[in-house]
C-alpha cells in the first residue's frame, strides 16, 4: 500500500467546519453513482458516496438512534497523481456481515484498514469497517460493488426498545446556541445537528491527492434530543501528542471514551482517532466538544 506522507502546516491554524461549496459531478463520477446505484454529492473535489444504514433500527443504552447520529457509511473518491484515484470509507456493519463483507472486500483487492465499535450498549451489535484502495475509478467501484451489495440484506430485526423509549422525533436542540458554543456552524439532518471540522492544519497526501476532511481526516460531533436532555457522539482526530490532552479533557467532561485506534495504515506521523459518547444538557455537552477542538492543532510546547 502506498505511503501517506504528512507535514504540519508552517502557519498552525485549525479548521474551521467543512463548507466547500457543491461542484458539478465529473462524467467518471457520475458513472460511480450510475454504477453502484448510490446517491452521494462533489465537493472539495471529492465524490462522496453516502452507505447509511436506514435499514437498521438502532438503540444506544435503550434510546432509540436515528442514522444521522453515527450510521451513515461513506466512500469518498479522490484524485491523484496521473489522474488515478484514491478510495477511502467507513462502512457501517452488523456483526454477521463483518466478515462476509470483509472477505469480498479483499477478494477484490480493495483494502481493509480497520475494524471498531464507535458505540457501547447499542443494540443490534454495530461494527465500522474502514476500507482503501487506488485506480480508476469506474474499476474502483466495480471493485467495490460486490461487499456494498452485501450490506442490509439480512439486516437483524429490529431491536426491542424499553417500553419507556420514544421514537426519534423532530429535533428541539438550540442549534444555534450549539454552533455558538463551538464556535463552529454545523448541519441540520433531521432531529441531528452535526458539526464537523477538518484538521486542514495538516497536509496530507497519498498519490498526490489531497486527503482532506471529506476523505475522513475530522473531527466531528452529533447531537441529538433537547437543550436539557441531549446525546452526543463523535470522532477526534489527533496526532500522538494530542491523546492524552483530549482524552483528560473529555473524562473532565463527563462524556465517555468508547474506542481509540487508526483508520489508516501508512500514515508518517500516526493519526490516532478516539470515539466517544455521553448525554447531559445540550450546552454543557457542547463546551465538552469545544474543550477537545481547542486543544487539536496546537504548536508543540516549548522545551528548555
Amino acid at each position: 500500500m502506498s505511503r501517506f506522507i504528512i507535514s504540519v502546516a508552517a502557519s498552525v491554524v485549525f479548521a474551521g467546519a467543512v463548507s466547500a461549496g457543491a461542484q458539478d459531478v465529473p462524467a467518471d463520477y457520475q458513472q460511480v453513482l450510475t454504477s453502484l446505484g448510490r446517491q452521494g454529492d462533489y465537493k472539495a473535489n471529492v465524490l462522496k458516496v453516502n452507505v447509511p444504514r436506514n435499514d437498521l433500527s438502532v438503540t444506544v443504552a435503550g434510546v432509540k438512534t436515528p442514522t444521522p447520529f453515527g450510521f451513515g457509511g461513506w466512500v469518498a473518491f479522490t484524485k491523484g497523481a496521473n489522474a488515478e484515484d484514491v478510495m477511502m470509507g467507513d462502512l457501517v456493519l452488523t456483526q454477521d456481515e463483518v466478515n462476509p463483507v470483509m472477505s469480498a472486500l479483499l477478494d477484490h483487492g480493495i483494502d481493509v484498514t480497520a475494524l471498531h465499535n464507535h458505540f457501547f450498549w447499542e443494540e443490534p451489535r454495530v461494527f465500522y469497517m474502514h476500507v482503501h484502495g487506488h485506480g480508476a475509478a469506474a474499476d474502483l467501484a466495480a471493485r467495490l460493488k460486490p461487499a456494498l451489495d452485501m450490506i442490509g440484506k439480512n439486516a437483524p430485526p429490529a431491536a426491542a426498545a424499553p417500553a419507556a423509549a420514544a421514537p426519534a422525533a423532530a429535533t428541539t436542540l438550540d442549534s444555534a446556541k450549539i454552533a455558538q458554543i463551538v464556535g463552529r456552524p454545523g448541519d441540520q439532518m433531521g432531529s441531528v445537528y452535526k458539526i464537523t471540522v477538518g484538521r486542514d492544519d495538516l497536509s496530507v497526501k497519498e498519490m498526490g491527492a489531497t486527503i482532506n476532511a471529506r476523505m475522513g481526516l475530522n473531527t466531528w460531533a452529533a447531537f441529538v434530543g433537547t437543550s436539557e436532555n441531549a446525546a452526543i457522539a463523535g470522532d477526534v482526530a489527533m496526532l500522538a501528542g494530542e491523546v492524552t490532552p483530549v482524552l483528560k479533557s473529555l473524562r473532565r467532561s463527563g462524556i465517555s471514551v468508547v474506542a481509540i485506534h487508526h483508520h489508516m495504515t501508512g500514515t508518517d506521523p500516526t493519526i490516532y482517532f478516539l470515539h466517544y459518547w455521553g448525554t447531559g444538557p445540550a450546552e454543557t455537552l457542547a463546551t465538552g466538544f469545544r474543550g477537545v477542538l481547542d486543544l487539536l492543532g496546537k504548536p508543540p510546547a516549548a522545551t528548555h
